[in-house]
């Protein structure tokens, strides 16, 4: 998450959250020339790009820079996110969510993913997250794999962890992001 120095230290770099708001518009924008639907568009993110999927999904109200053209028309709201092992989603030496997250009405169903021993970014961010997003009204599902640390991705391995993407694939069926037979 690159950070410029005009941005103010000790809170999020602005510019992805602008980046990632700009991209779900353009990608909604651009659904039927692409052939994707358009309210199956979600984000993933991995470690501080979790962080971006979940502001994203959460901050869709107010877009974060002065529109541009008629793309800036189309919703920025995801349809659903993935966060993997996201990082600074906690308030530092507070059981909360960290200073400017918020979780509005609104919120699209989130999916979250930790790995039960990572050092890097402590699993007790997704859970609070987790805890957020439930006492919103949020669908959520949680994840956290014991044993696991930072950065196990997609995959395959002999440990529990690498069935995350058959979960979270599970996860988007009953959402209804993804079909659950070849006609749909």
């Amino acid at each position: 998450m690159p950070r410029r120095p005009d941005e103010p230290q000790g809170e999020p770099a602005r510019r992805p959250l602008q980046d990632a708001q700009r991209a779900v518009s353009l990608v909604r924008s651009r659904a039927g020339e692409w052939g994707i639907h358009p309210e199956r568009i979600g984000i993933v993110g991995f470690s501080a790009g979790g962080h971006l999927a979940i502001a994203t999904a959460t901050s869709f109200d107010k877009r974060t820079y002065e529109p541009i053209d008629d793309v800036d028309r189309t919703s920025c709201r995801p349809d659903f996110a993935i966060a993997v092992y996201s990082g600074y989603l906690k308030a530092k030496d507070k059981d909360e969510l960290a200073p400017g997250i918020h979780v509005p009405s609104g919120t699209p169903p989130v999916f979250l993913v930790h790995g039960g021993d990572d050092i890097v970014s402590p699993p007790e961010n997704s859970v609070l997250m987790y805890l957020a997003l439930k006492r919103a009204g949020v669908p959520a599902e949680l994840h956290v794999y014991a044993g696991a640390a930072h950065d196990f991705g997609v995959r395959k391995s002999d440990h529990p962890c690498s069935t995350w993407t058959e979960s979270c694939a599970n996860w988007l069926r009953n959402q209804g992001f993804l079909p659950t037979n070849k006609k749909e």
